[in-house]
């Protein structure tokens, strides 16, 4: 009689794990590396929807990844607290191996989800945590692999019903769940959970999203994740004398809200694309930003800074890249589906540019200005 614990269940699960924890830790870093970039780091302004893809892959399957963890944690569940608890140095790697890469993943997926639900219960900064987190999780994953090579490999070259028994307890000791029955129960709860958070991202599965907080609902058919309220500029956003500073280093210019509408307009389709996961299509109008600048003066080869109203906060001032400034597709946005700018959505103007995270698409615009290199 086989049991449902064991090697055989938890090699198979943990490579679908192992294959979800390294998908996130490459679309968390480039989400990471888009807002705080390195130097050699350069990220497109094509496709437009590349980061929508790549974010919201990062949280379904990060989402995903929260059962396979807790059917792998059952099928070792015996064997974790087997003695000696230390032993041996290789044993002790193990072990400290383990620790690390249980405690990680938990943090991790625990404080992601949260993020996800923009529910915050500790003081630490979330995005320098996770992100270094993420270097320790896929560390230990790494060491555990090494560790555990010899067990994984004999274990997934095994028929999956017909391997000895290696404990004392049977399969009417399990629940009488044959190791089949878990895979299967495993790969429909991952595929759930996934579901319940994908329409987040993709359109056609909206109405399958029952635990998604960001599905499409919001003032203009978009999602508002920071309000004027919270951000403190409700009164100088509605202001009639405001301006928007448009500096270009050599040359200056301010443009009332109505001078914006009278320039030539554009119309771009741009999905705004947040680290939490969710994104939702836009009709965007306003003015190309390449054109805004050819206005004031010649068109800078470097990037550009923008400024909020907002006064404080991380993104209160974002940098966009010289090939985002110059794409057809960057606006300075009055307008969003056919009505001007809500006030939760930057009114009276806002940047709206490709292939960006929403936390970079400046709201309430107030100063535009060159980099200085």
């Amino acid at each position: 009689m086989t049991t449902a614990r064991g090697p055989e269940v938890a090699s198979r699960i943990g490579l679908v794990l192992g294959v979800a924890i390294l998908v996130c830790f490459v679309t968390g870093l480039l989400s990471h590396w888009i807002q705080h970039p390195p130097q050699w780091f350069w990220w497109p302004a094509n496709p437009v929807w590349l980061y929508r893809v790549t974010q919201g892959l990062h949280v379904i399957t990060g989402v995903a990844a929260i059962p396979l963890l807790l059917v792998k944690l059952w099928s070792v569940y015996p064997k974790l607290f087997e003695k000696p608890l230390i032993g041996s140095p290789v044993r002790a790697l193990e072990r400290g191996s383990i620790a690390v890469l249980v405690g990680s993943l938990v943090f991790q997926l625990v404080t992601g989800l949260f993020n996800a639900a923009q529910f915050y219960p500790w003081t630490f900064f979330f995005t320098t945590t996770h992100y270094a987190m993420a270097y320790v999780a896929v560390g230990a994953l790494l060491v555990h692999i090494a560790v555990k090579l010899p067990i994984i490999r004999d274990a997934l070259t095994r028929p999956l019903e017909s391997a000895p028994v290696e404990t004392a307890q049977t399969e009417t000791e399990a629940g009488g769940l044959s190791r089949r029955t878990v895979l299967v129960g495993a790969g429909i709860a991952s595929g759930l959970a996934a579901l319940a958070v994908a329409g987040q991202t993709v359109p056609y599965l909206r109405r399958l999203a029952v635990l998604s907080p960001r599905s499409g609902e919001g003032p203009q058919g978009v999602p508002v994740n920071r309000t004027a309220a919270e951000a403190g500029v409700e009164q100088s956003a509605l202001a009639p004398d405001f301006e928007l500073t448009v500096d270009i280093g050599t040359a200056q210019r301010t443009f009332s809200r109505a001078e914006l509408a009278a320039l030539p307009q554009t119309s771009a389709i741009l999905p705004i694309a947040c680290v939490e996961g969710w994104s939702a299509s836009a009709v965007w109008t306003g003015v190309v930003l390449r054109d805004l600048l050819r206005t004031v003066g010649d068109l800078p080869d470097g990037d550009v800074r923008m400024v909020s109203l907002e006064r404080s906060g991380l993104y209160a001032t974002t940098v966009l890249p010289q090939r985002h400034v110059v794409d057809a597709s960057t606006l300075i946005a009055l307008d969003v589906n056919g009505a001007p700018l809500d006030l939760d959505h930057g009114y009276p103007c806002r940047l709206i540019a490709p292939n960006r995270p929403g936390v970079l698409q400046t709201k309430w615009l107030s100063r535009i200005e060159v980099v200085q290199q």
